[in-house]
């Protein structure tokens, strides 16, 4: 879950009275942005992505305008853009118009949890306005501090200090930045950068810290950001109806984190735990339909309807249902097995038999019984299966996955479609 961009990110810098550039949604009369020019000088304007998609300045979505007609050019071309970065594809609907800040001085700021330090982390720099990695080290301060304490404001002037920040900017920054972190904390954020934040002067030459672009990522199971009244649609970021269905389930008693790979693939992954995932995803490589993490002790009826959307979605296509993780501390293997085999049941039951070979390998709490269930379902639906304790190598496993899926591609899908009395299989 993150949001980027100021249309959300003002609203949200308004909960703590942190200065922010003034903002026109995409529904702005053509009056509002004269004005706004005629009081700022020009206008920025700004595609609106949902979710976060990065590196929109360096693509060239970035217009700018110092009279109505070029503002409303630049809305034509940017209004529905696509933007492509990395293996991320966004496009645009709407954009923002922002009133241009004057200042000598830009800063780089954000608030993360470092893995480094096991601590809530500041780091800033006064070369802000371009991305954190090409900034020289020097100039850069990493700053971890006490989450019961806070960022205080000591923490910020020691920070600039130590990076030899000029002068003038230090006390205005002291001031306003602590209040960050009561919107990082209270709001259950993982997350906030503010990039640039631009040092405006008043008339005595008094600088007031500006932001001009926000990002911020949430922990969707922290409660807390429902607090912040945030339309829900603002998360569903070019999502397929599989991820909104999975999504929608994601509840605190446990994970649904899903991502499609390859609508093509040819093998379906259930995976528990985020260091399951990583492995798996990577070795199975294209043959993966989705990435996911259904771990964190997901109540029956839960998983039950996780596994149920999964196999409408994925099953027919699928030579290999792969239900993969590792050796669990919390979660209940029997409950998570029961789900998904019951699911399973059920959707033979509804849509017919489809030619399956069923891989599991997995360790934890009630893993004999889990197994147990999952076996007896498999042969009662006359499903060839293959099933891994806790001793094996998950490493080994996936690549036993593997070959059974080229050993289907290369007839054995048709074998079970035989036995099954499938008249016609779904091409591998």
């Amino acid at each position: 879950m993150q949001i980027t961009g100021m249309l959300y990110g003002s609203k949200l810098l308004e909960f703590v009275e942190f200065p922010s550039a003034e903002v026109l949604g995409p529904d702005a009369s053509e009056e509002a942005i004269k004005a706004m020019i005629e009081r700022h000088g020009s206008v920025f304007i700004k595609p609106v992505f949902k979710g976060g998609v990065g590196k929109k300045g360096k693509a060239g979505l970035l217009g700018r305008a110092k009279d109505l007609k070029g503002a409303l050019a630049e809305k034509e071309r940017l209004y529905f853009v696509e933007h492509h970065h990395g293996n991320q594809s966004a496009k645009a609907n709407g954009v923002t118009f922002e009133g241009a800040v004057p200042a000598e001085h830009e800063i780089y700021f954000s608030l993360s949890v470092s893995t480094e330090f096991r601590a809530p982390t500041l780091t800033i720099t006064h070369c802000g306005g371009m991305d954190i990695e090409e900034v020289d080290e020097k100039h850069i301060a990493r700053v971890p501090f006490d989450a019961l304490t806070g960022m205080k404001a000591f923490v910020v002037a020691n920070a600039l200090a130590d990076i030899g920040a000029p002068p003038e900017i230090i006390s205005p920054l002291v001031q306003q930045l602590p209040k960050l972190w009561e919107l990082y904390h209270n709001f259950g954020m993982t997350t906030l950068e503010l990039n640039p934040i631009r040092m405006r002067p008043d008339r005595r030459g008094r600088l007031t810290p500006v932001a001009c672009d926000f990002k911020c990522g949430f922990d969707r199971d922290d409660a807390r950001w429902h607090r912040l009244n945030l339309p829900s649609e603002l998360f569903a970021a070019d999502y397929s109806d599989f991820e909104q269905e999975i999504n929608q389930l994601r509840t605190h008693q446990g994970q649904s984190d899903v991502y499609v790979i390859n609508d093509k693939g040819t093998v379906l992954a259930p995976t528990f735990g985020g260091g399951a995932n990583s492995l798996v995803t990577e070795m199975l490589g294209d043959d993966a339909i989705i990435s996911s993490d259904f771990g964190g002790n997901p109540p029956y009826e839960k998983m039950k309807s996780v596994a149920a959307i999964c196999f409408r979605h994925w099953l027919a296509q699928s030579n290999v249902l792969f239900v993969i993780g590792g050796k669990s501390n919390n979660t209940d293997i029997f409950e998570t097995f029961r789900a998904m085999a019951d699911a399973l049941r059920e959707h033979f039951a509804k849509h017919g038999p489809t030619p399956l070979f069923v891989v599991i390998g997995r360790g934890g709490p009630n893993l004999v019984r889990g197994m147990g269930v999952f076996r007896d379902t498999c042969e009662a639906l006359g499903l060839p299966y293959r099933i891994f304790g806790f001793d094996s190598a998950m490493s080994e496993v996936v690549d036993y996955a593997r070959e059974v899926n080229e050993w289907m591609k290369a007839g054995g899908r048709a074998q079970i479609a035989a036995r099954l009395g499938v008249t016609q299989a779904v091409a591998a």
